[in-house]
């Protein structure tokens, strides 16, 4: 059941705000959808933030590939190419993965200090 006095967060410009957000996210870190959520006011939207940045456009200048699950893991959900394509930004830019596909979150996490 929800917490009553938790504040809305999902409404009219959520995913323009869930893209300010990610845009903060400098190379070399990486943020969960928790964390997206959790700026924006609950850590409960977590699989909304995937929803509006799975609705982003090819060619977008949102670094929508910094944003991964809190396990330190691309998320496929089904989908084959962009988890590869994530996976590869990242290493681009410095993060590294085990043989298991995961990140230290303590290394590369991102944290809105700024």
């Amino acid at each position: 059941m929800a917490d009553l006095d938790e504040p809305r967060v999902i409404g009219p410009g959520f995913r323009d705000k869930v893209y300010t957000v990610v845009r903060r996210i400098p190379a070399g870190y990486v943020s969960t959808y928790g964390d997206v959520g959790s700026v924006l006011g609950s850590p409960r939207v977590a699989r909304q933030v995937g929803f509006a940045l799975a609705a982003l456009p090819d060619g977008t200048d949102v670094p929508w590939h910094r944003v991964i699950n809190a396990k330190g893991m691309v998320s496929a959900r089904g989908d084959v190419e962009r988890p590869v394509e994530q996976q590869v930004r990242l290493e681009d830019e410095g993060i590294v993965f085990d043989e298991n596909g995961r990140c230290v979150l303590a290394a590369y996490r991102y944290t809105y200090e700024d």
